[in-house]
């Protein structure tokens, strides 16, 4: 049968038709083939490799801190994190719901946590045990062979170990993940590891390092199979502190074997370098390392001793009869009185129509200043103070270092308080009457000290008037030399002229008597080392509120002082020690005397003492010297005076 022509020539166009068709998709799929390929080659070559490399982060070991003689203080350990990449997730709910299961979680805490990290690159890992146990890195291992943990990576890192746990932790201080605020103000990445307090943070800059990266290979469950490429992480600087770990051991056995809260200093009088700084109870700065759990932080933060608080920095006390020593340097340098002009002391004195009792009812007699000093006698500090005046007591006690702060290269540093009239004005808007003198006059009233600011007084006192600004901090390793550190805190201090001679001998001589006459620091003294110091009792409440109270609470008991240095005529060191609700200053003056016997031991090469507790509070430690105190050398004279060849 013939076809018609009009039939083969529909027949014909339609396969034209589909040919033309056919070709056009040929050459649209070529043209998009060649696009992707050619054209986007680049983007879909680093699409495809970034299916399988990865480039983890590597976090860079803090520097090492140690003590003046190179003792480790602080150092790093290697620990095991396990994150979640949330790039690497197929089903991130499912993968937390999990994850909390094996290591026994809780599910919303760790989605909280990763809430807190959705603004960071999925691809940048959210720590969720920041220092696992190798049971919890074998859970998680064995369910990611299985696909059943994709997202959870295992890795290790560098973290902080404080191997003396307590010791000196109040200044050297802890680390932590850094805040929002932190990352915002410092250019910090988030989850960077930081310092937050103590010298942690002071020199975090030096101590940082800078983190390095690895490039690895990958499967498809995110199976780490071979490392490309590395840039290694820097470890931050070694810094060397003034601290000396002996003396500071020493302080701490001495508070645990009493049994007392509170602080001591010692100061190197030439330099300004703090050779202990020590704050009773303290904590573990181990438990902030990897990142400290709530109950934990909630039991530093309630507890009612206040562990978490530097208290030689940042408690404030009345100073009690220590006072009387920055009394004493006013008194003669503003010609108030004369080293050997005498005070009559019948046991109490009225000033404005009130009467002030001594602390011996029935007097001292006639008291020259050094023997008002040995024997701590409040009539001739009233005598003096009511003579001096509020504004010339506050200038003194300023220059001394008892006002404002200490300058040491520290976070959060309380100012000591020493009032004036002006102070006052802007407190309370009402005048300073001149009563309020008197109690000022033997450390009471609104005078209120950090125990830094009585180390610093008697380091002045100890270099003839001379203020130092204390440092912690004194040298860097920067992988070849130690160099000086630089100061990370405010180093001015006001410095006027030098006490007048007959002021520093007269001072020196009266605590040398305190402690080697018959004043109340005798448990301090030491044979052939020629301490000298002054004891100090301050109330918390007064006696009429005690009453009131109604029962001997610890917690309203006087704190006990003890200032000090050594040797009198060409002091060394210079420091003090506090004793919270030890009830005399004598309490505190065996801990000095420990802390001393240390010190002196460590430069004669001796072997290191060990701290026995006087059988009562404020009688002379076993074994100490019993002979009686050297001659008293004449004050005013030119050979007392001139200090047998003091440096200061």
């Amino acid at each position: 049968m013939t076809v018609p022509a009009e039939e083969r020539f529909r027949l014909a166009l339609r396969l034209r038709w589909l040919q033309g068709t056919t070709v056009a998709v040929f050459l649209l799929l070529a043209g998009v083939f060649w696009y992707y390929q050619v054209v986007q080659h680049a983007r879909f070559r680093e699409m495809a490799e970034n299916n399988h490399l990865r480039t983890m982060p590597m976090r860079a070991p803090r520097g090492v801190i140690v003590d003046r003689r190179g003792e480790v203080l602080v150092d790093n350990r290697r620990a095991l994190m396990i994150a979640i990449v949330r790039e690497q997730s197929r089903d991130l709910d499912a993968t937390i719901v999990r994850l909390a299961q094996v290591l026994d979680l809780d599910d919303g805490e760790m989605r909280a946590l990763v809430q807190r990290h959705r603004r960071e690159p999925t691809y940048r890992p959210i720590v969720i045990v920041p220092d696992a146990t190798l049971a919890q890195v074998a859970a998680v291992s064995a369910r990611r062979l299985d696909h059943e943990l994709s997202g959870v990576i295992v890795q290790e890192v560098p973290t902080r170990e404080y191997p003396q746990a307590t010791l000196a932790a109040h200044l050297i201080g802890y680390v932590g993940e850094a805040s929002e605020q932190q990352t915002t103000q410092d250019g910090l990445t988030a989850g960077a590891v930081v310092g937050q307090s103590g010298i942690e943070r002071i020199y975090n800059r030096l101590l940082m390092g800078e983190d390095g990266s690895r490039r690895v290979v990958v499967n498809s469950v995110g199976r780490e199979i071979r490392t490309l490429d590395a840039l290694p992480p820097s470890e931050g600087q070694r810094v060397r502190v003034s601290i000396d770990a002996a003396m500071q051991r020493a302080a701490d056995d001495a508070f645990t074997a009493l049994g007392y809260a509170g602080a001591a200093v010692v100061l190197d009088v030439r330099n300004g370098d703090v050779l202990t700084m020590t704050s009773r109870p303290a904590y573990d700065p181990n438990a902030f390392a990897s990142g400290i759990d709530r109950s934990t932080w909630a039991a530093l933060n309630t507890d009612a001793q206040r562990p978490l608080q530097n208290r030689a920095i940042q408690g404030r006390y009345s100073p009690g009869s220590t006072f009387k020593i920055a009394m004493a340097a006013a008194a003669l340098e503003e010609g108030i009185v004369t080293p050997d002009e005498k005070i009559f002391c019948p046991g109490g004195a009225t000033f404005f129509g009130r009467f002030f009792k001594c602390n011996a009812a029935h007097g001292h007699g006639w008291m020259d200043l050094a023997h008002a000093l040995e024997k701590s006698c409040n009539v001739y500090f009233y005598t003096v103070g009511n003579k001096l005046g509020i504004e010339r007591i506050h200038a003194w006690a300023d220059r001394l270092g008892l006002a404002g702060r200490s300058g040491i290269d520290l976070p959060n540093e309380v100012p000591s308080l020493v009032p004036s009239p002006e102070w006052k004005r802007q407190r309370t808007g009402e005048r300073w009457y001149a009563g309020e003198t008197i109690s000022v006059s033997i450390g009471q009233g609104q005078v209120s000290v950090t125990p830094m600011s009585m180390a610093l007084m008697m380091a002045s006192i100890a270099r003839g008037g001379e203020r130092l600004t204390p440092r912690l901090v004194t040298d860097v390793f920067d992988g070849d030399a130690w160099s000086p550190a630089p100061r990370e805190a405010s180093t001015t201090a006001p410095v006027g002229p030098r006490l007048k001679p007959e002021t520093v001998a007269a001072i020196h001589e009266g605590l040398w008597l305190a402690v080697n006459g018959s004043g109340t620091a005798r448990s301090a003294r030491i044979a052939g080392r020629d301490v000298a110091g002054k004891t100090g009792t301050a109330q918390v409440i007064s006696n009429e509120g005690k009453a009131r109270a109604g029962a001997n609470r610890a917690d309203l008991r006087d704190h006990g002082w003890f200032v000090f240095m050594a040797p009198k005529d060409r002091p060394e060191v210079a420091g003090v020690v506090f004793a919270e609700h030890a009830e005399h200053g004598s309490s505190a003056a065996p801990i000095a005397r420990h802390l001393l016997e240390t010190y002196f031991a460590g430069k004669d090469g001796a072997a290191l003492p060990t701290f026995a507790a006087p059988a009562v509070p404020g009688t002379v430690v076993p074994g100490g010297p019993a002979a009686p105190a050297a001659p008293r050398r004449p004050v005013g004279t030119t050979a007392a005076a001139a200090g047998d060849g003091a440096p200061w």
